[in-house]
């Protein structure tokens, strides 16, 4: 949902780089979890605004400028539970990332690994024999089905 960018200040706020659609996406959320890869750990937020195209937080336990310093790299996340159900033909990046992704000849192009931004849309990166990226558009996407775990596609494997 978002990285912590920088200390701010000398009080040990932090800022945070927000990841979600809009700024204020994570001011919902009064406990965050930080950390990377899997070394995570559940922290109070007991302040945050949004401030320019960031935000800004006081953590629990983090009370100066250093122990800001401290969390600048760290990811911030929120228990999956905590975010409202995605409108209908909409899904968090979270559930699509491992569904297997198969094209109309029944051909298994591989499993999604990440997602990017572009601006334009959204991308799926694609691992299999080798990586390829689509474009998740109506186009291309004809299914997602996140009971099954797949997602069908109007992909072509020698693209």
């Amino acid at each position: 949902m978002g990285r912590i960018a920088a200390p701010f200040g000398i009080l040990g706020w932090v800022k945070v780089q927000p990841f979600t659609e809009k700024i204020g996406g994570l001011l919902d959320f009064p406990v965050w979890n930080l950390g990377r890869g899997e070394q995570w750990r559940e922290v109070k937020v007991l302040e945050m605004e949004a401030h320019h195209k960031t935000l800004v937080a006081r953590l629990d336990g983090c009370n100066d400028r250093d122990a800001a310093a401290a969390l600048k790299g760290l990811e911030v996340a929120v228990p999956r539970e905590a975010l409202p159900e995605a409108p209908e033909n909409e899904y968090y990046w979270s559930d699509l990332i491992g569904l297997e992704v198969v094209n109309v000849q029944g051909e298994v192009l591989g499993k999604v690994a990440e997602l990017l931004e572009t601006g334009a849309n959204d991308v799926l990166v694609v691992e299999g024999e080798r990586e390829r990226l689509l474009p998740f558009t109506a186009q291309v996407i004809l299914k997602v089905d996140l009971a099954a775990g797949r997602i069908d596609v109007d992909w072509g494997a020698d693209y």
